[in-house]
């Protein structure tokens, strides 16, 4: 096997590519296209809450608006993602809850839709007897949103699983992060992140569902997340 066959076995990224006289193949051209339209509609997609509700079902959720009106404006302005329109805050219910699941479309819906209801589903396995908040899937948002949202529900932990950003490998990846006391003005250092869960040449869900709940019973055990926390559970891969 070429030593470029062998290499491109190894990764998503584009290295080792032909090309046609001075232009890149045909082939390579059309692929990377193909790519960058993919990327640009996940970021564009709005997320589908019927097929969201069936996905999830028996599970329900309430449904929040970020202070962001719209698409372009919440591409255009990150701080307004990062809050709640005026009056969502009143349907939240307080109560004595261990963990806030928030479901926020982000910078990838696709990657909502695709792979969070079979994540929740199997980290909700894994961290019983907990209580859990009612869940809420949060629109046109960013990580710190969860911030408030954890915070209005009095959670002592927030979970915000939130499509990445997407790139010209994958369009549909998503990232859990993870924030002990959430209350508004949390830094980013304040939380723990696992990325790139998708199943195809990333993290599958029971891998991640794993990542999470040992995450989540330390910081409820310890009373902390962030770069205070560091995942010392055993290998996830042979070796």
């Amino acid at each position: 096997m070429a030593g470029w066959e062998r290499l491109r076995m190894a990764t998503r990224a584009r290295i080792g590519l032909g090309r046609a006289g001075d232009a890149p193949a045909l082939r390579d051209v059309l692929a990377f296209q193909m790519a960058h339209a993919e990327a640009r509609d996940a970021v564009h997609a709005p997320l589908d809450l019927d097929r969201l509700a069936a996905d999830l079902a028996p599970l329900s959720f309430l449904a929040l608006r970020s202070a962001a009106p719209d698409r372009a404006t919440y591409l255009r302005r990150p701080d307004l993602g990062r809050r709640l329109a005026p009056g969502e805050a009143a349907k939240l219910q307080a109560g004595e809850h261990d963990i806030a699941f928030i479901l926020a479309d982000g910078l990838s819906a696709t990657a909502v839709q695709h792979h969070a209801p079979a994540l929740l589903r199997a980290a909700l396995e894994r961290l019983r007897p907990h209580r859990v908040a009612p869940l809420v899937v949060a629109l046109q948002a960013r990580v710190a949103l969860g911030d408030e949202i954890g915070a209005a529900l009095r959670a002592r932990l927030c979970v915000v699983l939130i499509g990445e950003r997407p790139g010209l490998s994958v369009a549909d990846s998503l990232g859990v992060y993870m924030t002990f006391a959430p209350r508004p003005g949390r830094a980013d250092s304040e939380r723990n992140c696992i990325s790139n869960i998708h199943g195809r040449g990333g993290l599958d869900h029971a891998a991640a569902a794993d990542k999470l709940a040992w995450l989540a019973r330390e910081a409820l055990a310890r009373g902390l997340s962030g770069v205070g926390l560091k995942e010392e559970m055993n290998p996830l891969l042979p070796g």
